[in-house]
C-alpha cells in the first residue's frame, strides 16, 4: 500500500509539473509576441497616417496646381480671337456705331460719284490725226503725264506764231537798246526812246499770248504735235480715242477719275430733304459694308424729270474702296432727331448668346461679346438701346460666325 500510495504521489507532482511548465511557457510567449504586435500595429498606424498626409499634401497640390493652371491658360470668358487676315477670310463685315434711333434715320438710293476736282474729260485742242497712244484703258496717271499725242498742221501754225512773237521782241529789244544809246549820247529826241520802249512793251505782250497759246494746246518743242496730258492723277476711265484716227478739236480722247476724291449723290422727297442740314451724319451702306460719311450740301430746289433734291455726302477716309457709277444706299440722320443712347445696326449684329442679346465689339486682337439691350425692329434693322458706345465697331454681316467660335471655344475648355 505505501508503495502504491507514493506512486500515485509521484505520477500527480509529474502532472501538475508539465502544467507548470506549459503555463510558464505560454506567458513566456505572450510576453515575447507583445511587444512585436504592438510595434506592428504602431508602425501601421503611423504608416498609414503618413501615406494618408501624403495623399491629402499631393491632391492638395493638385487642387492648387489646377488652380494655378486654370488662372493662367484660360481666355477670358466672351472673347474670340481674329486678327486682321482671319477677319478678312472670314466675311466678317464691320459696323462703325454712330448715334441714331430707328425711326430717325432718313433712308435714300445714292450713287457714287466723283468729285468735281476728281474727275477729268480729256479732249483734242486742235484738229488732227493721233499718231501716239500712252495709256490705255484703266491705267494709272499722274498729273502731268502724257497721254497721246496728235499731229496737227494747227500745232504747226500755233508755233510759228510763238517763233514769230519771240523774234519780234528780240528786234524790239534790240531797237530800244540802240535809241537808249544815242538818247544818253544826246543824239536823239526823247520821243524816238519812247517809242522804242512802248514797241518793246507790245512785242513781249504779243510773246507772251503766243507762249501761253502754245502751252494750252500743248505744242510740242518742235512745233509738229499736240500732246495730250492729264491735269490729275488717277485711273483711265474711259479712252475712246483710236490711233491714227483723225479727230478735230473739242473732240473727247480720255476720262480720268480719282477713286480717292469721290462723293454721295442721294435722291431725296422734298420732305425729308427738309429734314437735312449740312454737317448731318449718315451711313453708306454697300455689300462689302458701311461707310461713315456727313452730309456737305442739299439742292434748294426739286429735279424738274425725278421731282427730288439731291443731298451731296462727303466720305470718310477707310479701307472700303467705292467706285464712281457705284449705287449704294444711305441712311441719313439729322441732328435734331439724334440721340446719343441709341444706336441703329443691321439684326445680323445682335446675336443671341446663351439667351442673352448680344453684339461682338470690336478688340485689338480680335472681338469682345457684350451684352446689350435692344428696342425697335424695322427694315432689316434693330435698334440698341445700351451696352455700347459711339465710334465702336462691331460684327455687322456674318456675326453669327463670331457666335459659333465662341461656343466652340467654351466647350474645348469644358472639356
Amino acid at each position: 500500500m505505501p508503495r502504491t500510495t507514493d506512486k500515485k504521489t509521484l505520477l500527480a507532482a509529474v502532472a501538475i509539473s508539465s502544467l507548470l511548465a506549459a503555463g510558464a511557457g505560454a506567458l513566456v510567449g505572450r510576453s515575447l509576441l507583445a511587444p512585436k504586435a504592438e510595434t506592428a500595429t504602431a508602425t501601421a498606424k503611423e504608416g498609414g497616417h503618413k501615406e494618408g498626409e501624403h495623399e491629402e499634401g499631393e491632391a492638395g497640390h493638385k487642387e492648387e496646381a489646377g488652380h494655378s493652371d486654370a488662372e493662367g491658360g484660360k481666355e477670358e470668358p466672351g472673347h474670340v480671337e481674329m486678327n486682321a487676315e482671319r477677319l478678312a477670310a472670314s466675311g466678317i463685315k464691320l459696323e462703325t456705331l454712330t448715334p441714331g434711333s430707328l425711326g430717325a434715320a432718313i433712308l435714300a438710293q445714292a450713287t457714287v460719284a466723283a468729285s468735281p476736282t476728281g474727275s477729268a474729260t480729256l479732249a483734242a485742242r486742235a484738229d488732227g490725226a493721233v499718231v501716239r497712244i500712252n495709256k490705255r484703258l484703266g491705267d494709272p496717271v499722274r498729273a502731268g503725264e502724257a497721254l497721246a499725242s496728235i499731229e496737227s498742221r494747227d500745232a504747226a501754225a500755233i508755233s510759228a506764231e510763238r517763233a514769230a512773237a519771240a523774234a519780234k521782241a528780240t528786234a524790239a529789244r534790240q531797237t530800244y537798246a540802240r535809241e537808249k544809246r544815242l538818247f544818253d549820247a544826246k543824239i536823239t529826241a526823247r520821243q524816238d526812246l519812247e517809242g522804242a520802249q512802248a514797241e518793246v512793251a507790245i512785242a513781249e505782250s504779243e510773246l507772251r499770248r503766243a507762249s501761253s497759246a502754245s502751252a494750252a494746246a500743248g505744242v510740242s518743242a518742235d512745233g509738229r504735235y499736240i500732246t495730250v496730258s492729264s491735269p490729275i492723277s488717277g485711273r483711265i476711265t474711259a479712252a475712246p480715242a483710236v490711233l491714227g484716227s483723225y479727230v478735230i478739236a473739242g473732240a473727247e480722247l480720255f476720262r480720268i477719275a480719282d477713286p480717292a476724291r469721290i462723293e454721295i449723290q442721294a435722291s431725296l422727297p422734298a420732305a425729308d430733304a427738309s429734314r437735312i442740314k449740312p454737317g448731318d451724319q449718315a451711313m453708306v451702306e454697300t455689300a462689302q459694308g458701311t461707310v461713315p460719311a456727313s452730309v456737305r450740301s442739299v439742292t434748294p430746289g426739286l429735279d424738274v424729270e425725278s421731282r427730288a433734291a439731291t443731298a451731296v455726302l462727303n466720305v470718310a477716309a477707310g479701307p472700303m474702296q467705292l467706285v464712281p457709277g457705284q449705287s449704294v444706299r444711305v441712311r441719313i440722320t439729322p441732328r435734331g432727331a439724334a440721340s446719343t443712347e441709341r444706336f441703329s445696326v443691321p439684326e445680323e449684329a445682335v446675336q443671341a448668346v446663351e439667351g442673352v442679346d448680344t453684339v461682338f465689339v470690336r478688340t485689338k486682337d480680335g472681338f469682345a461679346a457684350r451684352p446689350v439691350k435692344i428696342g425697335r425692329r424695322g427694315g432689316g434693322r434693330i435698334e440698341i438701346l445700351s451696352g455700347v458706345s459711339a465710334g465702336e465697331q462691331i460684327a455687322g454681316k456674318s456675326a453669327f460666325l463670331l457666335k459659333a467660335e465662341l461656343g466652340k471655344g467654351e466647350a474645348e475648355h469644358g472639356h
